[in-house]
Parts: structure tokens; sequence; C-alpha cells
């Protein structure tokens, strides 16, 4: 399994050969780079651990640098890390980059959503507004939480107002659409998670989903 961290462009459109329109993302993938290899042995798991992109060394925390001290790498700005099989095929200072994906495959991508602040429960939930004539004050505020008598108090859970979005998604099986190794660039069909600029993460997909059209 692969993994290579990365930043979301934008979406376009590309074209196949029988004319027909793919809407892809555009995601500026790696290159990363191997920064620790974890075993069994010494930490329990085995995975592998890898940076991307460039960090400021008055960036980073004492036990950072002695991190990448050890390591002999290049200080990284973001880092992750990926389960591998007993057999780890990756060495410290080895780099990933899109051309070790295929066109074609199918990846999972996990990214951060859009923040959208506190929201009401309308939006949030999607339930449903009060009457808009007739007197009624409470157009789009929540209705009664209580629970009667019995417990005489509001369970714990119930959809309300609140934060809404920032949080970590993953979409999976997405198909690969096009690799431009010379630009570090990869299409992948369809929408991933996240504004432009934000951090991707973008794997192997561990489930066999049903055949994208």
């Amino acid at each position: 399994m692969k993994t290579v961290l990365g930043k979301k462009i934008g979406m376009t459109q590309i074209f196949t050969e029988e004319g027909i329109v793919i809407p892809v993302t555009v995601v500026e993938a790696g290159p990363v780079v191997i920064t620790q290899v974890k075993t069994v042995k010494t930490d329990g798991y085995n995975a592998v651990q890898i940076g991307y992109e460039k960090a400021k060394e008055s960036a980073l925390n004492k036990p950072l640098k002695g991190h990448f001290k050890k390591s002999d790498i290049e200080a990284k700005r973001y880092l992750a890390e990926f389960k591998v099989e007993d057999n780890i095929p990756y060495e410290i200072g080895q780099t990933i980059t899109v051309a070790d994906f295929e066109e074609g495959k199918k990846v999972d991508v996990t990214g951060t959503s859009k923040g959208k602040g506190t929201q009401g429960a309308i939006k949030r939930h999607g339930q449903a507004r009060g009457p808009m004539g007739h007197g009624s004050k409470h157009h789009r505020l929540i209705g009664s939480r209580g629970a009667s008598s019995t417990p005489s108090r509001v369970i714990k859970g119930l959809n309300g107002p609140g934060r809404t979005g920032f949080e970590t998604i993953t979409t999976q099986n997405l198909v690969i659409a096009k690799i431009l190794p010379e630009k570090n660039i990869m299409l992948i069909k369809g929408a991933v998670p996240g504004p432009k600029g934000s951090l991707l993460k973008i794997r192997d997909a561990i489930k066999v989903g049903r055949k994208n059209k």
C-alpha cells in the first residue's frame, strides 16, 4: 500500500478519446520522503512515516529537530504514516512520487472539510422550519427537546445547532484519471474533501467498491 501527501489545486474537466467529459480534481501530490520506518520490534507495529513540504527550522520544536537530525532528513512541514506488511519494502530517505501510482487505479483520499462556523439545526441537520405566519415566533429555531416527566431532561446526543464542517473526511474508491509525473500532478475523478490549498492524504484503496462509471 502506497501513500502520498499533496495539496488540492482545484477542479477542472478532461475528455476521453470518445469525447466524454470527466470532472476531475487537480492535486499536486508529493514528492514525499520516508522519514522513519517503524517495526514491531521497535514500535509495536509495522508502518512507514512520510514527510511533505520543506519546513523552517525555527518553526520546529526540539523533539522534531532531533527526529529529523536522527534520520538525516531535511525538516518537513507535514508528517503522516501508513501501515505496511511484515516485509517493509521502504528505506529512510526513499522518495514516493505520483509516478508510483497508476492511472485507472482506485485510491482513498482523506482531507479536512470546509468549515462553516456555527450553524442552526436546519442547515446542520436538515430539520424542517416552523410556520412562517399566523403569529409564529419560531421560524428557524428548534422546537421542544424535552422528554416529558421521564426522564425530565434533554436526552444526550440530540441534534441541535453547533459547529459545522472542519471535520476529517475520507472519500473511498476514487479513480485516478490521469498522472503528470513531470509536474507532480494527479487528476482524480470526482470531488475530494476540503477547500483549495488544503492538505490531502492519498493512499491505495483498502476496499474493493463497485465499479466506477
